[in-house]
């Protein structure tokens, strides 16, 4: 890759990179791609592997695994403020005009 191509790229992404840093960048990304096409040469797959394996949810059952309520007391003990079953907050959303 020519320094070139990386200070044009770097422009595209809004970076700025000097000069040095461009030449540097330029070397590494050549090494990089370099050792990429060495891994498809030993893979044979054109750098992408087709099989994913089997698919499935990893959710948990939609359950109830505990009682509905019995952390509330404890969660809200450890808010710095609230009022009733609610924890207090600063606002932080204007009011619309």
């Amino acid at each position: 890759m020519k320094q070139e191509d990386v200070t044009h790229l770097a422009n595209l992404a809004r970076i700025a990179v000097s000069d040095e840093e461009a030449s540097a960048l330029a070397e590494d990304i050549t090494s990089i791609l370099g050792y990429v096409s060495e891994i498809e040469k030993i893979t044979g797959t054109g750098g992408v592997e087709k099989s994913v394996g089997a698919l499935y949810n990893v959710v948990r059952d939609d359950e109830n695994p505990h009682e509905s309520g019995i952390y509330t007391e404890d969660l809200l003990a450890l808010a710095p403020l609230r009022d009733g079953q609610y924890i207090k907050v600063k606002k932080i959303i204007p009011d619309r005009p």
